[in-house]
């Protein structure tokens, strides 16, 4: 061997995700397909692809949880404005509305005139604790919470389904 052997340069290590252009980790993705046991052989491209499918679907359905977000003047997003953008979008609602709890109000529960009272308010016993404080006002004085009704009965349609 010569005294004056050059050195190899190894280059830089590049992941498959920098490869690919994507955030979502290609390795991870091909560890949890080999362990998933969902095939015996798996192709050297289907990882790829899986980590740019599921970086697409995070990418939109952010989007549209932030668009909403916006919508109700928050800054933060939360798992309510994730329902609202995935029920407001045909495609993603399709994919993944299926099942949950339908958002829908029973006019029992809506503040206001209950069922149960009757139009005339109570009065309290003279000998109540009410009748004797010192503010001299009753609870039955007190004027009744103001609902919108046709406000929610519009937001109970437009969330249904």
């Amino acid at each position: 061997m010569s005294a004056e052997s050059k050195p190899t340069i190894r280059k830089a290590a590049e992941s498959r995700s920098s490869k690919a252009g994507l955030q979502f980790p290609v390795g991870r993705t091909e560890r949890i397909f080999r362990k998933g046991n969902y095939s015996k052989r798996l192709g050297a491209g289907a990882p790829v692809f899986l980590a740019a499918v599921l970086e697409y679907l995070t990418a939109e359905i952010l989007e549209l949880a932030g668009n909403a977000a916006k919508d109700n003047k928050k800054k933060r997003i939360i798992p309510r404005h994730l329902v609202l953008a995935i029920r407001n979008d045909d495609e993603l609602d399709k994919l993944l509305g299926n099942g949950g709890v339908l958002p829908k109000l029973q006019p029992a529960l809506l503040p206001g005139q209950h069922p149960r009272q009757s139009a005339t308010p109570r009065t309290p016993k003279s000998g109540s604790k009410a009748s004797k404080s010192s503010s001299g006002g009753s609870w039955a004085k007190k004027a009744p919470h103001k609902v919108d009704v046709q406000a929610e009965s519009q937001w109970q349609e437009s969330t249904e389904l």
